[in-house]
């Protein structure tokens, strides 16, 4: 039994997709008929046995090495376009979180829209934001994963633009849209030059082709930086930060998967092209310049900001500023302990936010105080999540990584090594 999940852990991106087209059944004659809820019922049902599949194969495949599975998508005139999937404790640990996550916010927006009619939109979209996250982390393809990282683009645009009858949502939507494909259209650029160079997608074979190419270094930088600017765009780095802001305008239970998860997409992809990366020391130093830009920069923007969505969406940038310079210092285990923590810290408090907007007429911090006194349960989450993000732990994490001297995981031991199964 638990060598079938794991052998059929490619279903767990199925399970959100299966809730989404099941989503779209309430439209607006059976809403009426029905109400808005079922959708979410639904949703929140195939995310839950997403994330028992994930949990129990996540345990089975625990110490035990990466499996590979080939799934043939496209031969067509000497075209060989084969889907490959990584199954291991690292890549369903991910799903697991994401999972976790994304049912943790589906249980909240019961709550939080009770009173809105577009439910079958909005937990169509949450669940088209898990499967894309989950197939990502899944899959072992640059190719693929720059396909379902457009996807997710979209799904951006349509979850910030939900309330599409009010202009600022609309706007935001829009801005928000713009400024990821900036970052996206470098990446495509990346995607296409590093093929004809290693001969491969695949990021166990970028690896390994990295460890002994001889290329150009002038060539090594320029496809470097092109494929920096998609995570740097999804990551909401300088200067494709703002679109990140401009996304507050959408749902807040949206706002707890995207803060949280949705940015690290960039991060993933970054960690799994360090070696590629690595081939260049001015993009691992752009990395760490990029970076070190946007904490500093994210982390003084969120000082001075009075609107409680916003302050922690520079802060966002800011965590993630720290994963791009824990790539460039080619420390890539340190990046995703931060990306896990950043994750399960961010989430906190933006649900805890969310608490405090709903119960009140307004956003700016100015004008909320005494909050331990009125809501102790909602305070102690909020210190709960601000103790976890403190900036001190992932600094002191990346420090001694350094200290130890060498780097810490590469692709070989991270991401690499295993059965491969066609």
């Amino acid at each position: 039994m638990p060598q079938f999940l794991v052998q059929t852990a490619w279903l767990i991106p199925c399970y959100p997709l299966i809730g989404m087209l099941l989503s779209t059944i309430w439209f607006p004659a059976i809403t009426r008929r029905t109400g808005p809820r079922p959708a979410g019922y639904v949703n929140a049902l195939t995310t839950l046995i997403a994330l028992i599949h994930g949990v129990l194969a996540c345990a089975a495949v625990l110490h035990q090495p990466a499996q590979y599975i080939d799934v043939p998508w496209l031969q067509v005139a000497g075209l060989n376009l084969t889907l490959p999937l990584e199954i291991s404790a690292l890549t369903l640990g991910a799903t697991v979180l994401v999972n976790g996550l994304n049912f943790l916010a589906q249980i909240y927006a019961i709550g939080y829209l009770e009173m809105d009619w577009g439910w079958g939109r909005f937990y169509a979209m949450l669940a088209l934001f898990e499967a894309g996250m989950c197939s990502l982390v899944l899959c072992n393809s640059l190719f693929f994963s720059y396909i379902i990282l457009e996807i997710l683009t979209l799904g951006t645009y349509l979850l910030v633009g939900l309330w599409l009858n009010q202009s600022l949502v609309v706007t935001g939507a829009r801005d928000a849209f713009l400024t990821k494909r900036v970052g996206d259209l470098f990446l495509l650029m990346g995607v296409l030059a590093i093929y004809p160079l290693a001969g491969t997608w695949d990021y166990n074979e970028l690896a390994q082709w990295a460890q002994t190419a001889q290329i150009d270094p002038k060539l090594a930088a320029l496809v470097g930086l092109a494929l920096l600017a998609g995570p740097m765009g999804k990551c909401a780095q300088f200067p494709l930060h703002l679109w990140l802001d401009e996304a507050m305008e959408g749902p807040l239970p949206s706002t707890i998967l995207r803060n949280s998860v949705v940015v690290a997409t960039g991060a993933w992809v970054l960690v799994k092209l360090e070696p590629v990366l690595a081939l260049s020391p001015v993009v691992m130093n752009g990395a760490i310049a990029i970076g070190l830009v946007t904490a500093i920069g994210g982390t003084l923007i969120a000082i001075a900001q009075i609107d409680v969505k916003r302050a922690l969406s520079y802060l966002v940038s800011a965590y993630m500023g720290i994963v791009f310079i824990a790539v460039g210092a080619q420390q890539t285990e340190a990046a995703l302990y931060i990306v896990l923590t950043h994750a399960l810290a961010m989430a906190t408090l933006v649900a805890s936010s969310g608490s405090i907007v709903l119960n009140n007429i307004t956003q700016d911090l100015t004008q909320l105080g005494g909050l331990w006194k009125k809501r102790p349960i909602t305070g102690l989450s909020f210190i709960a999540g601000a103790l976890t993000l403190d900036c001190a732990t992932p600094l002191r994490h990346l420090l001694d990584h350094a200290e130890a001297g060498g780097r810490s995981v590469g692709k070989s031991s991270a991401f690499g090594g295993g059965v491969v199964i066609h």
